[in-house]
């Protein structure tokens, strides 16, 4: 999904959402209004603008301090979000079914960052361990990322 259908999505939602030339972050929320820094790319904005989402569906407070515990989970949270959104598992089986050999490769066919890509990733594997099996693929994330159809 790209930075404009991200838009698209979002209209009516009753969130505002602007480019602005930020200094220190790349996306901020305050309540319903989401800033993006304008001079990412467009691909950059998207992955800024489903983290920022992420922050509005499932944060409860202001989390900028992430010494704090429950605002660590809670980022952690709001980024699992922006992963699920942008990429989830069916993202890494259709990247498998495209042929997609590299991490470059699947990144570019979901949209996404290499960096984005690879901290999704990093979380699943937090989450579901060294793999998960989802309808009849296993997708492995352990020793590197690798899908397997099953037969």
């Amino acid at each position: 999904m790209d930075f404009e259908e991200l838009l698209i999505e979002t209209e009516g939602s009753g969130l505002i959402i602007k480019e602005k030339p930020l200094k220190a972050n790349a996306g901020r929320i305050r309540g319903n209004r989401i800033a993006i820094k304008s001079d990412l790319a467009s691909v950059e904005k998207s992955c800024v603008l489903a983290e920022e989402l992420g922050h509005y569906y499932t944060s409860t407070s202001d989390i900028l301090d992430q010494a704090d515990t429950g605002n660590r989970k809670q980022e952690r949270h709001a980024r699992l979000w922006a992963y699920n959104h942008l990429i989830g598992l069916h993202g890494i089986i259709q990247a498998y079914q495209r042929r997609c050999q590299s991490l470059s490769e699947t990144a570019e066919f979901l949209n996404v960052s290499e960096d984005f890509l690879s901290d999704a990733l990093e979380l699943y594997r937090q989450k579901y361990g060294q793999k998960v099996e989802l309808d009849n693929y296993i997708i492995f994330f352990e020793p590197g990322l690798a899908v397997m159809e099953k037969l």
